[in-house]
Parts: structure tokens; C-alpha cells; sequence
């Protein structure tokens, strides 16, 4: 099964949970399709044993031999990106403008490289993972092929786990698209109903079954209530309530999933979280199979 943890902003605890739910379930693939801040492989003594550049896209290249530097594609660029015939890589968009008023055909497409894919090995399963150069672009097919990559060790592991980025983004879809379940993360403020809200509606277009889990449920009672009474209304299982916990600063600062802090109380209430996705999940998979037999 494949599970994206999701939420509206960053810092709601994403990655936290993505972690604890991996090492919960030793072996889990785990994808950290937060490609602009990835971080889930920092967590693990590993070592990478694949690396692959990735092209996410275009970008003009001048001849300087055959440039007369006539203008033309100065005036065309509404970007402003190629001046007196060199091309500014942060703001070109590879549109090919330039390209098609070249009198002398001196410029050229070519594939940019936005950033690295690797694999990364620990004692107990992979990382897929990526860095993006600055100003990288193309992060929806990156995702895309960060899961072709997780796919090749799918056959070891029931769970891949993807740690998503933030928001509502390509990167985002790219990340939830085809999955069995994703849960989604906020937090007990008003923006974090907003943001809630907002990728629900997404998983909602996409047609993938949502969980919810608020964390640092106690610091607002009263949004967290509002919170519940919109998944209520919305047929969305709330199925974690993390408490405000101290000890997840020291788990970040050690670099140590919360899941080996025996006196967190938020450890103790992820594993009740997961253990209530994996009842829903088992239900709904029974149910599926019934049916398809009446049928």
C-alpha cells in the first residue's frame, strides 16, 4: 500500500510522522518527496547506492561563434533572461522564443539538469530521494520518478511511505496521485483548518481516501474542536490526536525518530494512529475483495 503524509504548510510535524510511521513498519520503502527541503534521509546511518542527474527542463544555450548579436532575442524574451547573447540560467523558462527569432540560428534548447536522484540504503529498507538545484524546476515529474525508482523494491515491502512537500502544489498531486490512502496533517489554528481544508479538497478531486490527525491537538481545544466537526460533515476519519510534546524538539535535535522515546506521549499516540489506519485499511481491503467476489 502506498500512503502520502501530507499537510497545507510546513512545520506542522509531516516528516515526524512520516518517520515514526516507517520505522513502525520495518522494511517500509519510504519516498521524501519534500524534493525542495528533503531532509527524511538525514534521520539514518545509510549509504547511497544509486545516483541519477535529473532534466526537469529546457534551457537556451548560445553559439557564441555564430552569435552577431543582432538583439532580436533580447526584445523577444519577456523573461529577460538572455542579454547581448548570454543566457541568465535563473530566469530562463526554456519557451524556445529566442530560438525562432535567431537569424542566424545560434540558439538552442538543451536539457537543464535541476537535480540528483539517489537511493539510499539503511539496515532496514530505502530511501528514494532527491536534492534540486537552486531554482530547480520540474518537481511534479521528479516526485514521479522518485516513486519509479521506490517501485523497483516494492516487491520487499507491504508500505511505501511518502513524506510529501507542503501545500497544494504539482509536487504535492504528484505525490498522492494513484495512492491507497493519504493522512493529512494540521494543526489546531485557524490558518490550519484553512490549509486543511484546502488539500482535502484535493485528495477529494482525486478521489483518494483521507485521514486526518491534528497535532499538538491541546494547544487549542476549541479550533480543534471546529477541526472535527469539519471532517464530521466531511465523512473524514480523524484518526490521530497527537499531543503537545517537548520531547519531539529533543527527537529533531538528535536526529532520532520520536517512536524510541519511551516517555513521549506523542510516540504513544502515533502508534495508536497507525494501528487505526491499519484497521480502516484491512477493513476496506476485506470489504473490496467481498465485493469484487459477488460480483
Amino acid at each position: 500500500m502506498r500512503i502520502a503524509i501530507v499537510s497545507g504548510k510546513g512545520g506542522t510535524g509531516k516528516t515526524t510522522i512520516a518517520i515514526s510511521i516507517g520505522e513502525l513498519e520495518k522494511g517500509a520503502i519510504k519516498i521524501d518527496g519534500d524534493v525542495g527541503a528533503s531532509n527524511m534521509h538525514l534521520y539514518y546511518e545509510g549509504k547511497d547506492t544509486y545516483l541519477e542527474d535529473f532534466f526537469g527542463s529546457k534551457l537556451a544555450v548560445v553559439d557564441s561563434s555564430i552569435c552577431i548579436k543582432c538583439g532580436k532575442c533580447d526584445k523577444t524574451c519577456k523573461f529577460d533572461a538572455i542579454k547581448n547573447g548570454k543566457v541568465n540560467k535563473m530566469t530562463c523558462e526554456g519557451c524556445g522564443a529566442c530560438t525562432l527569432v535567431c537569424p542566424v540560428e545560434a540558439i538552442s534548447l538543451e536539457d537543464d539538469k535541476t537535480a540528483e536522484m539517489y537511493i539510499t540504503k539503511k539496515s532496514n529498507g530505502i530511501i528514494s530521494r532527491a536534492e534540486m538545484e537552486v531554482g530547480g524546476d520540474g518537481s511534479g515529474l521528479l516526485i514521479s520518478e522518485l516513486r519509479k525508482n521506490a517501485n523497483e523494491y516494492k516487491k520487499n515491502s507491504e508500505y511505501i511511505i511518502i513524506d510529501s512537500s507542503p501545500g497544494i502544489g504539482c509536487s504535492v498531486i504528484s505525490s498522492i496521485t494513484g495512492n491507497d490512502a493519504v493522512i493529512i496533517v494540521t494543526e489546531p489554528t485557524k490558518s490550519g483548518l484553512e490549509d486543511l481544508v484546502r488539500v482535502y479538497e484535493l485528495t477529494k478531486h482525486f478521489n483518494i481516501l483521507a485521514f486526518v490527525c491534528i497535532n499538538k491537538y491541546n494547544i487549542n481545544k476549541e479550533i480543534t474542536l471546529e477541526i472535527e466537526e469539519y471532517c464530521r460533515k466531511e465523512g473524514v476519519s480523524v484518526v490521530g490526536k497527537i499531543p503537545y510534546d517537548e520531547i519531539i524538539v529533543e527527537s529533531i535535535n538528535d536526529l532520532k525518530p520520536i517512536i524510541y522515546y519511551k516517555n513521549s506521549k506523542a510516540n504513544n499516540a502515533i502508534r495508536e494512529m497507525w494501528k487505526k489506519v491499519k484497521r480502516i485499511l484491512k477493513i476496506k481491503e476485506l470489504n473490496r475483495i467481498e465485493n469484487s467476489n459477488s460480483n
